[in-house]
């Protein structure tokens, strides 16, 4: 996994501080959105050895779904909590457990 993706609360704060100090106007949620979606796509990368799906988020911004390489919707990671900002919140070990259950049941189920 990068370690440019956060994968802790200390880690989206050092980000945020850092990202901020350049200038740039972002906030925790953002970045905590973004290290989700991240951490999702970079489990499936892993998985199917190559950047063959794409990882988005849904028209809500609430879901997580997963597109293959011709564009069909194939499968689709709910929080376990109201949202994923809260599940990284409060577990980031936790949200990895449950992505990873997710991975193995998108990929094997190919």
């Amino acid at each position: 996994m990068s370690i440019q993706i956060p994968q802790s609360m200390t880690e989206v704060e050092v980000q945020l501080l850092d990202r901020q100090k350049h200038g740039e106007h972002v906030t925790k949620e953002e970045i905590i959105r973004n290290a989700v979606k991240d951490t999702l796509q970079a489990l499936m990368d892993e998985a199917l050895d190559g950047h063959y799906d794409d990882v988005k988020w849904d028209d809500q911004g609430r879901n997580l779904v997963i597109y293959d390489i011709m564009g069909k919707q194939v499968g689709q990671v709910a929080p376990i909590k109201d949202t994923f900002v809260e599940e990284f919140t409060a577990s980031p070990d936790n949200m990895m457990l449950h992505f990873n259950d997710a991975v193995t049941k998108l990929v094997g189920g190919r």
